[in-house]
């Protein structure tokens, strides 16, 4: 694995509650970010999904307990080379809105990374709750450069600001990043998503592995933009917009006669139904991005980051 509701207009409110609030202190944010850390290195060390089960949510959580299960089973007396994550240096946006569910950003420096000083990418998380009595939820995450993570937009007391689902002053709405996203990489259209390795060049990488010597694969693309995944996003400073959103995706590949599919220890280990000729990867994908305002920078969406992981497989 290399893994925001939003305005009043979007949002279902619950116990009455209207008033526009900040959706946590900035302790109340940290408290998350380390409940969160404690729960992934206990899952993580142990192999043990549920370890961390609560704290997980939306994309990251189907990608992290896919994961951690398909681990379990390959390696079932825990993780033989565990490394605590470290999570430091933690910078909080947290947007002031009415109503559930609430969310915050936390962008922080990880142990993960092997660069060092100012190479050092950057994790940021999206935590969301969508009640007063449950526990913060970590939904996205995308590692990125310290230089593709845009400024956010605050008020005079530093809270941040949430971008309406629907919103009608950017060149996509919200909602719709999800649907857009997987007919592009369907068929490149809309075609106003910007060249890079997450658009163009993932487009270009699938088009040459589509037919390898005794192997074809096809792809399918799917909206995931409801309940859990719902996408979530704050105001840039230049008052565009940085989204995350979550697709899922399908990868089959079928065997030639008389040859033999090879399957990952991986993902054998999500494996329903039995490998005779075709294998079919199912995967959960979430991605970061910046949408311009309507009839800025061309309208083009720019992809900053995307994590992917395996959530399911299926032998015919």
């Amino acid at each position: 694995m290399t893994v925001l509701c939003l305005t009043a207009s979007g949002c279902v409110t619950v116990h009455g509650e209207r008033e526009i609030v900040p959706s946590a202190t900035k302790s109340e944010a940290a408290q998350a970010l380390k409940d969160f850390t404690d729960a992934y290195n206990k899952a993580d060390k142990a192999y043990d999904p549920a370890l961390d089960a609560a704290h997980v949510t939306g994309a990251l959580g189907a990608i992290n307990q896919a994961g951690l299960k398909a681990r379990s089973v390959n390696y079932p007396d825990g993780n033989p080379q565990h490394v605590p994550l470290e999570l430091t240096d933690a910078k909080f946006a947290i947007p002031k809105k009415a109503g559930w569910p609430r969310f915050f950003l936390a962008d922080v420096d990880s142990n993960r990374d092997q660069d060092k000083g100012a190479l050092d990418n950057r994790w940021v998380l999206v935590f969301v709750r969508s009640d007063v009595d449950q526990l913060w939820e970590a939904a996205y995450l995308t590692i990125l450069s310290p230089g593709r993570i845009p400024a956010l937009k605050t008020d005079e007391d530093g809270w941040a600001e949430p971008v309406a689902p629907d919103s009608a002053a950017l060149a996509v709405a919200p909602r719709d990043l999800s649907e857009e996203y997987s007919s592009y990489l369907q068929n490149g259209k809309p075609e106003h998503f910007k060249d890079g390795p997450h658009t163009s060049g993932w487009r270009e990488s699938r088009k040459k592995d589509s037919n390898l010597p005794g192997m074809s694969t096809q792809y399918i693309d799917q909206p995931l933009d409801s309940d859990d995944f719902a996408p979530l996003g704050l105001v840039t400073a230049d008052g565009d917009a940085l989204v995350f959103f979550a697709m899922r995706n399908y990868e089959r590949q079928t065997a030639a006669k008389g040859v033999r599919l090879k399957v990952h220890p991986d993902v054998k280990a999500l494996l329903t139904g039995d490998v005779k000729s075709t294998v079919t990867k199912e995967r959960v994908s979430s991605q970061a991005v910046t949408v311009p305002t309507v009839g800025a920078g061309g309208g083009d969406v720019d992809v900053l980051g995307r994590l992917t992981g395996l959530t399911a497989a299926k032998g015919s």
